[in-house]
């Protein structure tokens, strides 16, 4: 009949994978890019993708990073809409059938009330993910597709279906997304606020990054002038990207480049031209025995002193914060102090291979070295043994057998690409119901999971960030912007407290006592005032970069206000106006 060919009897006919519809197709590219914030192991990114053809695949797996705004935004901002979409004008009329909106809404419109929402959300907020999975979904067996209206997400239907494990992974990036929307607490907002928080606290965390030791000449990563953009600015080293100095991949993938394996000298010539070139050649320039702490680094200290430092959280490498002093600390990403060798894993202190790092020289583990002398020595005596004809160079270095891998060592950071420790998880979880002051200082808060610190904590705790820049992506109470030194040296001025010396590190302990005064320095009498950005909870100080964002700001204020945009200075006689870009 026609072309069409009979199967033969028995045989099945294939049939195509059903067209997913829109809305399916819209919902399942935010889980998938919501995969890049929340882990999604591979066993469930192929859940989400079983039953599509493989152009939907392509399609729906493709990235678009230009694009700001995604549909993941789009679909998991709570609005309190129980609809999972919202009308997108970028869509294409008909892209979306209306009914299947309506039909999810009158859906989602019967199973919460508000205040049970309000219930949920603040459980979450206050007490973490981990806590309500444990109350709603194992105690109160709650189906997650029902939990998911409470966070304006409705399911399609297809969606549904998926395993147990993908649905609670759905439930994780709705969690997310609520979690990084905090919502600002009002009654915090100026100076004087933030001397009071730190005096009334006692258990406060602080969350540190490269900016609390570039004064110390230690360059920053993600600056203007930041290490990244000096490396690919100079492009000295064969690198696609800046990061890769600290991609474990490419560490491992380069450690001495490509050898012969005939000559012991070759291997430490290779060696240095291709590693040192890249990590070590820069590890010098952050080895801790080549700098004394900053004042940010003296005031956490100051804190603990005090006994109000609960835990500093520090993303820095260069062990700064142990020079100053400072005990409870985590070193999130790991440091100098110890190193480990790839081959054999032996650990040793970090001093042992400071020499190598100050000489730009890659460090080898000494046992190895060890093993291969005696591993070549019975090979040549092996040989001799035997009488055997002497291979030549070409047979010897194509041999795979007669490779003698030696270890390099690697101090022990954490590079991208590597986990953090067990520590760190459980610091969290210890801190979590203590903390009663978040200060976060010189961060841009980019690299995960550091980055997520503050959605793992209380929503209802004070937050104030003290940054160079502002950070788009969090709503501290307070937001000190400028020279990071600059800001906790005015604090311990209101504070009535003596910020020790950069000298004398032993002598830490001692501060002026609270309420008690003290003559101001000459240096202290001719610093810059802070300018504080309308009625806002922004306060500029000297360095401050806030640029378009400190002017949305002003305008805002301005418009609240019914005056024109300004900024509210608040400066003693004689003071400077501080310099903002």
């Amino acid at each position: 009949m026609g072309g069409e060919q009979r199967k033969p009897p028995g045989q099945v006919a294939e049939t195509k994978p059903k067209a997913p519809s829109p809305l399916h197709l819209l919902q399942l590219r935010a889980f998938l890019n919501a995969a890049e914030d929340v882990d999604a192991d591979p066993d469930t990114i192929e859940d989400l993708l079983e039953g599509l053809s493989d152009d939907v695949r392509s399609e729906v797996t493709e990235c678009d990073s230009e694009v700001e705004g995604s549909e993941t935004e789009e679909l998991f901002v709570p609005q309190r809409s129980p609809a999972a979409v919202d009308d997108n004008e970028d869509m294409e009329d008909g892209d979306i059938d209306p009914s299947e909106i309506r039909a999810l809404e009158e859906e989602a419109e019967q199973v919460w009330t508000k205040d049970e929402i309000r219930r949920m959300m603040h459980h979450l907020k206050e007490r973490g993910t981990s806590s309500f999975i444990k109350e709603y979904v194992v105690i109160q067996n709650i189906p997650v597709v029902k939990l998911l209206f409470a966070f304006g997400i409705s399911l399609y239907p297809d969606l549904r279906r998926k395993r147990p494990k993908t649905l609670l992974y759905f439930l994780r990036v709705a969690m997310s997304r609520e979690l990084h929307l905090r919502e600002k607490l009002f009654q915090y907002n100026t100076i004087s606020d933030a001397v009071s928080l730190i005096v009334n606290s006692k258990r406060i965390v602080i969350l540190t990054g490269a900016g609390i030791s570039v004064s110390c000449g230690i360059p920053d990563f993600r600056s203007r002038n930041g290490l990244y953009a000096t490396l690919k600015e100079r492009g000295e080293y064969d690198l696609d990207d800046p990061q890769q100095m600290f991609d474990i991949h490419y560490f491992r993938e380069n450690p001495t480049g490509k050898i012969s394996r005939s000559s012991w000298h070759v291997l430490m010539i290779c060696a240095s031209r291709w590693f040192c070139s890249v990590f070590y050649s820069f590890a010098s320039q952050i080895y801790p025995s080549n700098f004394i702490p900053s004042p940010c680094h003296r005031f956490i200290k100051l804190l603990e002193d005090k006994g109000k430092l609960l835990r500093n959280y520090t993303q820095n490498i260069d062990t700064l914060e142990t020079l100053a002093g400072i005990s409870r600390v985590m070193q999130c990403h790991g440091s100098f102090k110890t190193a480990t060798c790839l081959q054999c894993r032996t650990k040793v202190p970090g001093i042992e291979i400071e020499r190598e790092i100050l000489e730009q020289r890659v460090p080898y583990c000494k046992l190895c070295l060890e093993a291969h002398k005696v591993a070549v020595a019975q090979r040549s005596k092996l040989a001799k043994k035997k009488g055997g004809k002497k291979k030549n160079e070409w047979e010897e270095d194509s041999d795979e057998s007669d490779e003698l891998p030696v270890g390099v060592m690697k101090p022990d950071i954490t590079f991208f690409g590597e986990k953090l420790t067990d520590d760190f998880d459980q610091a969290l979880v210890d801190d979590r119901d203590k903390v009663d002051l978040l200060l976060v200082i010189g961060t841009s808060l980019k690299v995960s999971p550091v980055s997520e610190i503050l959605s793992h904590f209380p929503h209802s705790v004070p937050q104030i960030l003290i940054n160079k820049t502002p950070i788009r992506h969090i709503n501290p109470d307070i937001a000190l912007l400028g020279n990071a030194d600059d800001i906790v040296q005015h604090l311990c001025e209101h504070l009535r407290w003596n910020l020790p010396p950069s000298s004398g590190m032993n002598n830490l302990n001692a501060s002026t006592p609270q309420g008690t005064n003290r003559k101001r320095t000459a240096g202290e009498m001719t610093r810059t005032e802070p300018v504080r950005v309308g009625r806002s909870h922004v306060w500029l100080f000297d360095g401050a970069e806030g640029g378009k964002w400190v002017q949305d700001i002003e305008e805002k204020y301005a418009s609240v206000n019914g005056t024109s945009s300004h900024l509210e200075h608040q400066q003693e006689p004689g003071a400077k106006k501080p310099r903002v870009s």
